[in-house]
């Protein structure tokens, strides 16, 4: 009934299969059915203690209502002295913007620079919101197709052919959600000799997963001056400290760029919560045991997945350098994406998300998430394996 009412700019938005399939899963699971979880990137440590003790020492001491709309400046100064530390980026409190989760920084991105008809270039196979937020904004997605072929890198001449004159965006992500892939310095350089001459180009950095590299070290486009001032870095909690469901993240920008930011989030959110902001500061500034933890252990879940997952017939996975997935090229078998994921969980109770729910560029693969137990990876190998020789 109410079809007619719903404005048709919400036809421009597009969901994030992940969760659907999570969905699924559990429907599955209520009937009976035995599933491992390999669709949803969410680490499966807890929190750390410290921090989780940090929020409910603040929420003691007060902290329970709003805060400035760019976040608590002793916050957003412990995420301008983090950024210097593990980025190598001279910033200030008055270039960042704390949001509830990474999401708010794409969406606000978009709405704040891309009028319609810009064109955004935007890899692909990627994080399925960006696509959605360039579209809503009136923007149009250019695809940089990323292949296994060269490890999910970039192709620099295809980059350079993408810019055109209405090229108002460029977005990175580095390591990538879904391929696990990391440019390299030599690639990032490469990204800046191109942009150099085109000080109307914006770069968005999505470093959400900068402290899960397993190979190397990642380097933000943001660390060369000419860019700087042009780049907004999205980085955030929920990856590196475990903290999904606090919904907390954080933008970096010139400070003019982030008073826009700022007046989208007044319109919008209001502010990120005030207990969360403190125990950010307590994760930023506390004990870092625990990134080690998880990125070994991430480490030795994907050695032993990609290892695993090449002995199957018809399977071919690179080997991720970061973030915590592997993009498995499946199409030896002869079906689609889709439908192999959705045969892999009906069949043989192994969650996946296929990989055209990252782009048309992922049709071929599939993503499977290796933040669970070594024991559970196990087992939806050898259900994988069991399901491919039915195929």
């Amino acid at each position: 009934m109410f079809e007619q009412a719903i404005a048709s700019r919400m036809g421009l938005l597009h969901t994030e299969s992940a969760f659907q399939i999570l969905a699924k899963a559990r429907a599955l699971e209520a009937e009976g059915r035995s599933i491992i979880h390999m669709e949803i990137g969410q680490p499966d440590f807890k929190t750390p203690q410290n921090i989780i003790e940090a929020a409910y020492k603040a929420m003691n001491d007060g902290y329970t209502g709003y805060t400035p709309t760019p976040g608590l400046p002793e916050s957003r100064k412990a995420i301008a002295d983090y950024a210097a530390a593990h980025k190598g980026i001279v910033t200030s409190p008055e270039e960042i913007v704390i949001v509830p989760g990474g999401k708010p920084v794409m969406f606000y991105t978009m709405l704040m620079l891309v009028e319609p008809g810009d064109e955004v270039i935007c890899p692909n196979p990627s994080f399925p919101i960006y696509e959605s937020c360039i579209n809503f904004a009136g923007g149009k997605a250019v695809s940089l197709p990323l292949t296994s072929k060269n490890d999910f890198r970039l192709d620099v001449d295809y980059f350079r052919n993408l810019i055109t004159p209405k090229t108002k965006l460029v977005i990175i992500n580095n390591p990538s959600n879904p391929t696990g892939g990391v440019f390299e310095k030599e690639d990032i350089e490469a990204v800046a000799e191109i942009l150099k001459d085109r000080p109307d180009i914006f770069i968005m950095s999505d470093e959400i997963y900068d402290r899960l590299v397993f190979d190397g070290n990642v380097v933000s486009i943001a660390k060369y001056p000419e860019f700087k001032d042009r780049t907004i870095i999205l980085d955030g909690f929920s990856k590196t400290y475990s903290m999904t469901g606090w919904r907390l993240g954080y933008g970096i920008m010139h400070k003019e760029l982030a008073a826009h930011m700022e007046m989208l989030m007044v319109n919008s959110n209001s502010c990120a919560t005030a207990f969360n902001q403190i125990a950010a500061i307590e994760a930023l500034t506390g004990p870092q045991d625990m990134v080690e933890v998880m990125k070994n252990a991430f480490k030795e879940r994907r050695d032993w997945l990609v290892a695993a997952l090449n002995e199957i017939p018809g399977v071919n996975c690179c080997l991720p350098k970061g973030a915590f997935y592997v993009f498995p090229d499946i199409s030896s078998f002869g079906i689609s994406s889709d439908e192999f994921a959705d045969r892999m969980l009906n069949e043989a109770g192994v969650a996946a998300a296929a990989g055209t729910a990252f782009g048309a560029y992922g049709e071929g693969y599939i993503r499977l998430s290796y933040a669970t137990s070594l024991d559970n990876i196990k087992a939806a190998v050898e259900r994988i394996s069991g399901f491919t020789k039915k195929l």
